[in-house]
């Protein structure tokens, strides 16, 4: 269901898995902004373990990458000194990287995105940049939504934890 602007609070975030794209709309005035986005290969769905996106109304409840460098390397949410270069990313060839930002979003529906064996806050469901010569627009990750390095960075910039998240 699309947000309704004459409800919603600002800012705020939709993800369409069938068009594979993040809206971020700051106010009631101003102009979406569409981002191209990669969300999960294996489709939609809640279970932990499945390795998809979990659908429903969410929001950011931690921000995480204030401050570093595009392209910093995130293992465990921490940081580890490594800018994903060409060279880097030759000796991992199976990593899954999360990169540049984090955003981490918890589930607000129980029994659908939260608590138990569907919640997406253990499930550790982020937004998070991503290597620039990953697709976007293609769904093709493990069930986080994966961003540009530049606009998960812009997109960080004019958020806040809080913030709605519906993924539909």
């Amino acid at each position: 269901m699309p947000m309704n602007p004459a409800r919603d609070v600002y800012p705020a975030i939709e993800i369409s898995l069938e068009r594979q794209t993040l809206t971020l709309r700051e106010n009631a005035d101003a102009e979406p902004k569409v981002f191209s986005v990669s969300t999960a290969l294996n489709g939609a769905g809640e279970q932990n373990g499945s390795g998809c996106t979990p659908r429903g109304r969410h929001y950011i409840r931690a921000m995480i990458g204030a401050g570093q460098p595009l392209n910093t390397v995130f293992v465990g949410r921490r940081p580890t000194g490594e800018i994903l270069t060409p060279d880097l990313s030759a000796r991992y060839p199976e990593r899954d990287w999360i990169l540049t930002r984090i955003l981490w979003l918890c589930g607000c529906e129980p029994g659908k995105n939260r608590v138990g064996a569907v919640d997406s806050f253990r499930r550790f469901i982020y937004i998070h940049g991503t290597p620039d010569s990953e697709p976007m627009g293609v769904a093709q990750s493990h069930g986080c939504i994966r961003m540009r390095n530049t606009e998960v960075a812009q997109l960080f910039s004019r958020v806040r934890a809080g913030t709605p998240v519906h993924i539909i």
